[in-house]
């Protein structure tokens, strides 16, 4: 059974959306590496409505050292088959344990939380995906939305290594996919922002989530060229409701919360010294 809640934001109309406590089914848990695991979930129930950007918090049961829930990216939903999916990527005692469950457990989530990406506004716009690391989670559904509403998509994933570039065969399934590579292993060598293709072309939005540092690269390369851009934020985010303010961010507004003002901020709204 789905127990429900509302969380409203006058700023926000994304926040008038029912939130959804859910146990759902581990589907099947796939070890992309000795890091990261693909949790796919369904559930008996038709899956509610969720948008690109927004997140989870899952509980982590089985763990004695862990007592909040953990922030999540959607990472994809398929409405065909009503799966979630979730990457995770093991840091600590929770992402562990969460990366154990088997075929058959359920999972404790509150969901759709945070808000979503904005479109851009002409059909014709030059998109550019940019993700390193984890960050590279909720782009794969932000991908597949605008693909879906007819847009050309493209891809910048970075990583370490090889090893470390999660499902590019399902990122190329919206899109073209470019790659950096700290050491050369695949793709071009160096940091996503030393990509040809951002050297060859301008992209008129820009869409990124990742390590900090790399964001606020992004963000300068995107200032420069004058290209809308978004970042998804990975702050602590404890609680989801903005209710244990472990998450709070610095703004042009003020100081918010990153769990319900975000995690997506335009970097106009962000008082990073780039």
């Amino acid at each position: 059974m789905y127990l429900s809640l509302y969380l409203i934001d006058t700023q926000y109309n994304i926040y008038s959306m029912k939130k959804f406590i859910l146990d759902l089914i581990v589907k099947k848990n796939v070890l992309l590496s000795n890091q990261y695991s693909l949790i796919i979930l369904t559930s008996s129930e038709k899956l509610p409505e969720i948008l690109p950007g927004q997140f989870a918090e899952v509980r982590v049961d089985g763990s004695n050292t862990t007592f909040l829930r953990r922030p999540i990216s959607i990472h994809y939903v398929d409405y065909e088959t009503n799966e979630l999916w979730l990457l995770i990527q093991v840091i600590g005692d929770g992402t562990k344990r969460m990366a154990e469950v088997k075929v058959g457990e359920t999972m404790n989530i509150i969901l759709p939380l945070g808000n979503t990406f904005a479109s851009p506004t002409r059909k014709d716009a030059k998109l550019m995906l940019i993700g390193g690391g984890c960050g590279v989670a909720p782009l794969l559904f932000l991908g597949a939305y605008f693909k879906r509403e007819g847009y050309e998509v493209n891809f910048l994933l970075g990583a370490r290594s090889e090893a470390d570039i999660l499902q590019k065969s399902e990122y190329e399934r919206f899109g073209n996919v470019y790659i950096t590579t700290e050491d050369g292993s695949l793709g071009e060598k160096g940091f996503v922002t030393q990509h040809s293709v951002l050297k060859g072309s301008n992209f008129d939005y820009i869409y990124t989530c990742g390590p900090t540092p790399m964001m606020k690269a992004v963000a300068s390369y995107a200032l420069k060229t004058n290209a809308v851009c978004e970042v998804s934020l990975e702050n602590t985010m404890a609680c989801g409701i903005g209710a244990c303010l472990c998450c709070v961010t610095d703004t042009v507004d003020g100081h918010v919360c990153v769990c319900t003002e975000g995690p997506v901020f335009n970097i106009t709204k962000l008082k990073w010294q780039i």
